[in-house]
């Protein structure tokens, strides 16, 4: 558990629906396990799930969603959580909450990716429907935001990685994302976090895309980062393609997928392996992509998301 982490467990979550939502509240209720470190989510009979901010981090979330999910939803190719009810602080939790419908499926598995064109291409149909969504006043996305805002924390987390991979070769793929032009045009609808564990699959394809927390329109680079926390090689050109990424965009998102993994590999290391894991794999794929000779990470075949 984070230090700056609320306890949830199944009594709370029980009393907690009690109090709110009478009519849910004698349903079989699970924890999920999850490699997510924002929130906390638990199947709640059959057709419903409970999901919590396990962070004060995530609790503004739960009203952006509850706001935007609604109408992007009808706009997207593929299923999107459907918000039934949001919850309000009680029985000592301390943040909203929400109460939404279950959606069946699997997980994608970087390395055992059953059908990765069809993936690669349905992924590059979803971050391209995001970026016609054209509705107005929306939010700045999470990673909407100029690459270069992450160049120190970035440089932080390479500085904490030395010694355990090859920084030089990531400070040089990293400068080389920064030196890319910058976004110049309106700013787009972005989902902002597809990691693995966002996203459900059925028969290879994709089903779902979960955890709309950090939704916005910014810089559409950031939604990219599939192409190298879960697709191979010989996919991602399928991806970029259906997204419409241009030179500088690709460019870009391959800045965001280093970023993410250098911070999140010395921050999970211990506390969270399935990141931390899918961490050592992004970077191992940029480097390579980037051509950059290195042993900074062997592949693996994890997948996280929050």
């Amino acid at each position: 558990m984070r230090a700056d982490e609320f306890p949830i467990d199944t009594s709370l979550v029980r009393r907690l629906l009690a109090a709110q939502f009478p009519q849910w509240a004698e349903l079989p209720l699970k924890r999920f396990p999850s490699a997510g470190t924002v929130n906390a989510l638990y199947r709640l009979g059959d057709d419903l799930a409970v999901r919590l901010p396990r962070i004060e981090g995530g609790a503004d979330d739960v009203g952006k969603e509850a706001h935007w999910v609604p109408r992007l939803a009808p706009l997207l190719p593929v299923a999107v959580p459907e918000i039934l009810a949001t919850g309000t602080p009680g029985e000592g939790y301390p943040w909203p909450w929400m109460v939404q419908r279950w959606l069946d499926g699997e997980p994608p598995h970087t390395g055992r990716l059953t059908d990765p064109l069809s993936l690669a291409a349905d992924l590059g149909a979803f971050v391209a429907a995001l970026r016609r969504v054209r509705l107005p006043d929306g939010p700045t996305a999470y990673r909407g935001v100029p690459l270069s805002t992450e160049d120190t924390t970035t440089r932080a987390a390479l500085d904490e990685l030395s010694g355990t991979i090859d920084t030089s070769a990531a400070t040089a793929a990293w400068e080389a994302a920064l030196a890319a032009p910058a976004w110049t045009g309106p700013p787009m609808w972005v989902h902002s976090d597809l990691m693995p564990g966002n996203l459900l699959t059925h028969g290879g394809r994709l089903d779902a895309v979960l955890d709309f927390g950090t939704v916005g329109v910014g810089d559409p680079a950031c939604d990219l980062i599939p192409a190298w926390n879960l697709l191979p090689a010989e996919a991602r050109d399928t991806f970029r393609q259906a997204a419409g990424a241009d030179d500088a965009s690709w460019a870009r998102g391959r800045g965001w997928a280093l970023s993410m993994a250098l911070i999140q590999l010395p921050y999970y290391r211990v506390t969270n392996p399935v990141i931390a894991a899918n961490a050592q794999h992004v970077i191992h794929e940029v480097l390579t992509e980037a051509g950059i000779p290195s042993e900074a990470a062997v592949p693996t075949e994890a997948d996280a998301g929050p």
